[in-house]
């Protein structure tokens, strides 16, 4: 299925969206809306062959876990579209980045907007931490850094059958210090698996604050081209840079597209947050209120009626 709206109006769609939410919850992932925006905007909306979702638009309460009792069980991934040999597959790496991905996934018509109202409630599959049974979520990702062995692996399976299809996974910068991110990079290479793509969300930011006052991770291209992959620095907020980074050639290994993003791209009065910026909470009802307001006038979306929202 193919969206008629440009890649532009969707991010913009998902900005909005995510906004709204955050203003009615009084906080959530809002940042992560800013820096991924038009990353996601452009898979779902562009780059990514995938078929009709398999999935009820409204989605289904959580159905417990897998197990030979409970042969109903199915992942998030029938959002995204059968598993065929064809199609591409999608692994959503940061698991906390699942407000913004249900956003694009309600933006391209795959989920229905009610499905964001059961975001983060009891016997909700619609988790705020995606998990494996989450729309558009096809494992869970548990700690952060195994979202791209994961795809690797599915890839180097995929290549061995010959199937059509590519397999992407999106990341965040964070993944990069964790030592799995690399293995994974170096066996990818080793086994010529160059039908793996990364779009990696490089906004420097992490729970504890930024990332250079965590564990800086120094030249990020020049290691992953060490390791064997192939990377690209693109402007993550310009779609032309994207899309000219997807065609990069990289036989016999992976390729990963280091997106340079702002976690307040669209919404600039967030900077007066800076670092912190993970998880954005209102600490006062005077904050909110402002941020509402000067949130919505760069957005150009009316201010949210929160009225007894919690």
């Amino acid at each position: 299925m193919r969206n008629e709206r440009s890649t532009e109006e969707v991010a913009l769609g998902i900005r909005r969206r995510v906004f709204e939410h955050c203003i009615r919850n009084n906080g959530g992932y809002l940042s992560q809306a800013c820096s991924a925006a038009e990353q996601l905007a452009w898979l779902y909306n562009e780059e990514l062959n995938l078929g009709d979702p398999t999935l009820p638009m409204v989605p289904k309460p959580f159905e417990g876990v897998p197990s030979p009792s409970n042969p109903g069980y199915h992942t998030g991934a029938g959002y995204n579209g059968p598993a065929a040999p064809e199609f591409d597959r999608l692994f959503i790496a940061p698991a906390h980045y699942a407000l913004v991905a249900y956003a694009t996934l309600i933006e391209v018509g795959r989920m229905a907007p009610e499905g964001l109202e059961m975001f983060n409630k009891d016997g909700s599959s619609v988790e705020m931490i995606g998990a494996e049974h989450s729309p558009g979520m096809e494992v869970h990702n548990g700690t952060l850094g195994i979202g791209f062995s994961t795809a690797a692996g599915l890839a180097w399976g995929r290549k061995r059958r010959g199937e059509r299809g590519r397999t992407w996974v999106y990341m965040s910068d964070g993944e990069v210090q964790e030592g799995q991110t690399w293995e994974a990079i170096a066996a990818a290479a080793y086994h010529k698996v160059d039908n793996l793509y990364a779009i990696m969300d490089v906004n420097r930011q992490q729970c504890d604050g930024a990332m250079s006052s965590v564990m800086d991770v120094g030249d990020i291209k020049a290691k992953i081209e060490e390791f064997g992959g192939v990377a690209v620095w693109v402007d993550a907020h310009k779609l032309d840079e994207i899309r000219e980074a997807a065609k990069t050639p990289h036989r016999g290994k992976p390729l990963i597209i280091l997106a340079n993003s702002s976690p307040y791209r669209g919404m600039p009065t967030l900077q007066l947050r800076f670092p912190r910026l993970h998880y954005v909470r209102f600490k006062s009802e005077k904050e909110r209120a402002k941020m509402n307001q000067e949130i919505a006038r760069s957005l150009k979306v009316d201010p949210i009626d929160y009225e007894g929202a919690h």
